[in-house]
C-alpha cells in the first residue's frame, strides 16, 4: 500500500513558478508509476502529468505541455510537479496518485490518491 501527501500549494501571483511535492510511504514506491491530477472549482478532476516508475517516461496533458514538468526521486520517495509561468487558470486542487501499472492518463488506472493541495493564482 502507498500513502501520499501533497504539499507546496498556496497563493501565488500569475507569472511565477511553483513546485508541488508529493511524499510517499511504502516500500514498493519505486515500482509505481505516478501521476498528477487537478480539479478546478466547478470542474471535474483532470489529468495533468504522469511519470513511469523509474522516471524514464513522462506524459502530459496538452494544457500542461511546455509549462509543467513532472519528476521523481525514488531514493527520497518523492514526486514533484514544477509549474512555470503560472496562470489564473491553474487554480485548482492538485492531487498526486500512484498506479501499479505503467503510465496512465485516466483516473481509474490509479490505485492510491493523496488528499490534494490547493493552488490559488492571483492575476
Amino acid at each position: 500500500q502507498v500513502q501520499l501527501v501533497e504539499s507546496g500549494g498556496g497563493l501565488v501571483q500569475a507569472g511565477g513558478s511553483l513546485r508541488l511535492s508529493c511524499a510517499a510511504s511504502g516500500r514498493m514506491f519505486s515500482s509505481y508509476a505516478m501521476g498528477w491530477f487537478r480539479q478546478a472549482p466547478g470542474k471535474e478532476r483532470e489529468f495533468v502529468a504522469a511519470i513511469s516508475s523509474r522516471g524514464v517516461s513522462t506524459a502530459y496533458a496538452d494544457s500542461a505541455k511546455g509549462r509543467f514538468t513532472i519528476s521523481r526521486d525514488n531514493a527520497k520517495l518523492m514526486v514533484y510537479l514544477q509549474i512555470n509561468l503560472i496562470e489564473p487558470e491553474d487554480t485548482a486542487v492538485y492531487y498526486c496518485a500512484a498506479n501499479r501499472g505503467g503510465i496512465a492518463t485516466t483516473e481509474p488506472a490509479y490505485d492510491y490518491w493523496g488528499q490534494g493541495t490547493q493552488l490559488t493564482v492571483s492575476s
